[in-house]
């Protein structure tokens, strides 16, 4: 399955990448609500941690200087997201975890429609997408968010 995604993520857009963490970070929080209905905490802990990690590299890659009123948008985003997933691993709750996939399915829904408007909207979403430091790295990046790509 590696694999394929690698090769599914070659070529693709900032955008297409950024719909590639939401969907990581949807898997994920999945992944915790299984932990949740097998009593498995350490299982939970590690998808949240995980999911966490999404986020944390989203957020550290928005261009508020540059972005203005969606990078700030997708930053209180970023924000309540996090505490939502930190509040439903806390309380072990598979119906909080199913909220913050929803609120996460929205936005990244909303992904999706920018990178069908991509020739539309270009310098609309630049500022709130990573830019790729060098040919390849995406697909490592995408696998694992704690890499880094350059703005």
């Amino acid at each position: 399955m590696g694999n394929y995604r690698e090769h599914a993520l070659e070529g693709a857009s900032a955008v297409d990448l950024v719909v590639a963490l939401y969907d990581g970070m949807i898997r994920f929080l999945y992944a915790a609500i299984d932990a949740v209905e097998r009593g498995d905490a350490d299982g939970r802990r590690a998808e949240v941690k995980r999911a966490l990690d999404i986020i944390i590299h989203l957020q550290a890659r928005l261009r508020m200087d540059v972005g203005g009123r969606p990078a700030e948008a997708l930053s209180e985003f970023y924000a309540s997201i996090f505490a939502q997933i930190l509040q439903a691993s806390q309380s072990a709750s598979s119906a909080k975890f199913g909220h913050a996939i929803d609120c996460v399915r929205n936005v990244r829904d909303a992904w999706r429609q920018v990178a069908r408007d991509a020739g539309k909207n270009a310098d609309a979403f630049a500022a709130v997408t990573p830019a790729l430091g060098s040919t390849g790295e995406h697909a490592d990046a995408a696998a694992n968010p704690a890499m880094s790509w350059t703005v």
